[in-house]
């Protein structure tokens, strides 16, 4: 199978392109910096710089995952702008160049986040429920859907991926959280109550492989485990997989005064539940945040 990915020298994306290069798909990265793709993602990957240098060689499937990190700085006006525009930009630009091509894809996986819903409280959210609230992640989860949603006229099979808070060894928000809760610094975030999606990295790309071979599949789909659990239940957990205390709050005010808007989305949270992902007879293998934390955290063999 023929792949172009966006996004791929991302975390989901180079897990995704070990997995299938084991599986000999021939995957096409598009990157920024295409000269540093097969370093990145396997000596066999391509890499290119437009979608234009694609050419006219057979292309079976698109993975859009492409996006500037929503969370690791303040959102002024100018960071909201460059999130808008690598996430809705690209993704426009990806289906206007799919409409020129003659040989169109079966299927286009796109990204989304669970914060498509908003601050959910303690609503319990599949992907059937209406957006909670209508907040700036909502705004770009939802404008993020609608664009990839534009390929459904083209004929190509649209599934939507909203992915909860992705739990990997290697990055991610997992890799942030390691140092000060190594150091006894850990602790919840706020009062602790909000809810927190997660997802096993290894779970993650299976859903992915799924998404992209089973015909029927699209619309979309939360991407996260059967068992979410509260912000002080995740310290506590993490604090106890690394043999640490986990009592130091970090006070929503503090949050507010850094962080400004973006302060919400730590203090705001999903307890999202993964309903049409079941349907679909995915089965997750990481379905406890214990057992999650114990294999992320354990020696590498």
């Amino acid at each position: 199978m023929h792949i172009l990915l966006t996004g791929g020298t991302g975390l989901i994306g180079r897990a995704l392109c070990r997995h299938w290069l084991a599986k000999a798909h021939q995957l096409t990265v598009l990157s920024r910096t295409p000269h540093r793709v097969a370093a990145i993602c396997g000596t066999s990957v391509r890499g290119i710089g437009r979608l234009e240098d694609y050419g006219e060689r057979p292309l079976d499937a698109v993975v859009n995952l492409a996006g500037a990190p929503i969370a690791d700085r303040p959102w002024t006006h100018k960071r909201k702008k460059l999130l808008w525009s690598s996430r809705i930009g690209l993704t426009e630009q990806l289906v206007d160049w799919l409409e020129r091509r003659q040989r169109r894809p079966a299927v286009l996986i796109s990204g989304s986040a669970i914060g498509w819903y908003g601050d959910g409280g303690e609503r319990e959210l599949d992907e059937a429920h209406a957006q909670v609230v209508d907040d700036f992640p909502a705004q770009l989860c939802g404008a993020w859907e609608e664009s990839a949603q534009r390929a459904e006229a083209l004929g190509i099979r649209v599934a939507l991926l909203r992915t909860g808070l992705v739990l990997a060894r290697d990055g991610g928000f997992l890799k942030h959280l390691l140092l000060p809760f190594r150091l006894g610094l850990g602790g919840p975030v706020g009062n602790g109550r909000q809810w927190m999606s997660w997802i096993h990295l290894d779970d993650q790309i299976a859903l992915i492989d799924l998404l992209l071979q089973q015909e029927g599949a699209r619309g979309p789909y939360n991407a996260c485990a059967p068992a979410p659990v509260r912000n002080r239940d995740f310290a506590k957990a993490l604090g106890h997989a690394l043999r640490r205390p986990a009592v130091l709050p970090l006070p929503a005010l503090v949050l507010k005064l850094g962080l400004g808007e973006l302060s919400e989305l730590l203090l705001g949270g999903q307890k999202a539940v993964a309903r049409r992902t079941g349907e679909t007879g995915f089965e997750f293998r990481f379905t406890a945040l214990d057992s999650a934390l114990a294999d992320l955290l354990k020696d590498p063999a």
